[in-house]
């Protein structure tokens, strides 16, 4: 099976077969890998496509460029799920370039709880306050991060 034929199998419905093509991609590709999630996800019409796209993405959002960027691009999506995964990606990415990004999700009703907490995860330089969101320190994220 070729790389093409991988990608196909990231559809987001989490089966075994996404799983085995992402790990594979992931281990034969590194961070060459981010760069076609983000030419499958510019390419997709649906929106389960897409979100695998921006979660697979995820473990690479301090490492790559490519993963930053589909995750700005996805702020934009017309999928709170996505928009949702995004905002994930950027608060692990922890770039303050991403704020204005965000900013602009405040006004979208659907996210702008998730662009509040990926803002405030970026500002207080700690990931796991996306998800802890009354800064309890009782929830950790837990997302394998790339490490060439």
């Amino acid at each position: 099976m070729d790389i093409e034929e991988k990608l196909t199998l990231l559809d987001g419905r989490g089966s075994d077969s996404e799983y085995d093509a992402v790990k594979e991609l992931s281990s034969s590709l590194g961070l060459e890998f981010p760069g076609l999630l983000l030419a499958k996800y510019r390419s997709s019409k649906k929106w389960g496509e897409r979100l695998s796209c921006v979660y697979h993405a995820s473990k690479y959002a301090v490492a790559s460029q490519d993963a930053y960027e589909l995750a700005i691009e996805a702020l934009k999506d017309k999928s709170k799920k996505v928009r949702y995964q995004a905002c994930l990606l950027l608060a692990l990415a922890q770039k303050p370039t991403a704020l204005k990004p965000l900013e602009v999700l405040l006004s979208n009703q659907d996210s702008s709880e998730d662009a509040k907490a990926a803002i405030e995860a970026i500002k207080l330089k700690n990931h796991n306050y996306f998800a802890d969101r009354d800064h309890s320190g009782m929830v950790k994220l837990n997302v394998q991060q790339y490490h060439s």
